[in-house]
């Protein structure tokens, strides 16, 4: 007989199931289709359902929950600032607010001394877009194809992957270039400096053709995020920087998924020897506790808005909840050494586990990635490089990659996939008894991948 305790429990999910389904429009979903997974609580690297099963987040929800879920020193933070002042408009000056600003631009390279504050990535993204064409007086923007930069009109226009599809035509300003990515090179490189190379010749092509004059600047994700955890190959960054001062283009970095320790730095450019003109951050710079974004500026740029106005504005720009969690999370990277675990686990532990894999199972075809950000690519066949499924895949072309989620859900993991891969990126507060177990996990998911291989 079930207890009123367990009763009790099963009427509460089933609330939820409810009230989700009858009233929640879900973002990237076709309504019908989808079965959200109710989740009651969560600790560390850890969440649960309402019938107790826990799962390891090997995604850190949308690789923004860099801290963990409920880690007591953010949670606190939200109190001390609830208690003391919820929220000011961002005309006043506020003490959290200027405190984030300060630590931030003591962080970051170069002449970024400046901080404007928005909600979240995509609108950060937006602005800086905004930035450069009223600081150049152009108009052009160039980005990847290989990217996701945000939903709203302007970041949805500078993704390159097929979220936009749907979404055109959006910014008819933006124009859509290929990033290195040596594994399926455009360029048809042989190596890592060939890739570079040619990268770098067909983006000052693009820029020539196009016509220097008329381009305002060029956004890259400094690692990307979804779209495969593509690390710039040597000298590729410096060489946009290069090109970028060539022909006074504003360089905008988007970190709004890979700063904050994920590759084991502060920022990912710092990995790179490069400044960026803007700087774009979100996800990790609180754990997404409370909406959290903004546009690191440097002084030149800063300087075109000293005597005249600044054309954009948010209501909830450097909200001091989300503030004040932002100063935590600086105070606990410091105290926990985040930065340095985050290298030592990368390279100490899941790199030498992902090339295991490589050489173990036929469906691997590349590992790829730094600090606690990695990607295993799944293929049909090493030699021929054949994906796993195809590209966007949907429906039963997807099963494949349904499969092994599948399995790693089935054994306590929840995996982060996209097209023909799986991405490791769980918190950076997670343990290495953890990390070492959701590995297994997956290494053993991945024998759904080898059965499919055809070479």
């Amino acid at each position: 007989m079930e207890t009123t305790s367990q009763q009790a429990v099963q009427s509460a999910e089933a609330q939820v199931r409810s009230d989700d389904r009858n009233h929640v429009f879900h973002s990237w979903s076709a309504q019908a289709l989808i079965d959200p997974l109710p989740v009651a609580g969560g600790a560390g690297s850890t969440f649960w359902d309402y019938s107790g099963k826990k799962y390891l987040d090997f995604s850190s929800q949308l690789v923004n929950l860099n801290l963990g879920h409920q880690h007591p020193r953010l949670v606190e933070a939200i109190k001390r600032q609830a208690d003391r002042l919820a929220t000011i408009q961002p005309a006043f000056a506020n003490d959290v607010r200027g405190e984030l600003a300060r630590l931030l631009a003591e962080r970051a390279p170069g002449s970024l001394n400046k901080v404007f504050f928005t909600n979240g990535g995509a609108d950060a993204n937006e602005h800086a877009v905004r930035m450069a064409r009223h600081h150049t007086g152009r108009r052009k923007i160039l980005a990847a194809y290989r990217s996701y930069h945000g939903g709203t009109t302007t970041a949805m226009s500078l993704t390159g992957e097929p979220r936009r599809w749907a979404n055109d035509p959006g910014d008819a300003s933006v124009v859509h270039f290929f990033g290195p990515y040596p594994y399926r090179s455009a360029f048809h490189a042989s190596s890592a400096a060939e890739e570079t190379q040619r990268a770098l010749e067909h983006l000052e092509s693009v820029i020539q053709l196009e016509g220097p004059g008329t381009i305002a600047g060029v956004i890259l994700e400094t690692v990307v995020g979804t779209n495969g955890v593509l690390i710039p190959p040597p000298g590729y960054l410096k060489g946009v920087r290069e090109i970028c001062d060539r022909y006074n283009l504003v360089y905008i970095a988007d970190e709004v998924m890979v700063g904050f320790g994920r590759i084991g730095e502060w920022f990912a450019v710092d990995a790179f020897d490069v400044v960026p003109d803007l700087l774009t951050f979100a996800k990790g710079v609180n754990s997404g506790y409370v909406p959290l974004g903004g546009v690191l500026i440097s002084d030149a740029i800063a300087e075109t808005f000293a005597n005249r106005a600044y054309p954009g504005g948010l209501t909830y720009s450097g909200h001091p909840l989300a503030c004040a969690v932002g100063v935590e999370t600086m105070h606990v990277f410091e105290d926990e050494q985040i930065v340095q675990r985050v290298r030592d686990l990368g390279e100490r532990v899941v790199r030498p586990e992902l090339e295991r894999w490589q050489r173990e199972h036929p469906s691997v075809g590349e590992i790829r990635g730094r600090g606690l950000f990695w990607a295993v690519e799944l293929v049909k066949d090493q030699s021929s490089r054949e994906p796993l499924v195809p590209f966007n895949a949907s429906g039963e072309a997807a099963a494949p990659m349904n499969a092994v989620a599948a399995a790693c859900k089935a054994e306590g993991l929840w995996p982060f996939t996209h097209f023909n891969r799986v991405h490791v990126a769980p918190p950076l507060v997670i343990s290495e008894e953890e990390l070492r177990r959701g590995l297994d996990i997956i290494d053993r998911a991945l024998v759904q991948a080898d059965a499919l291989v055809t070479g």
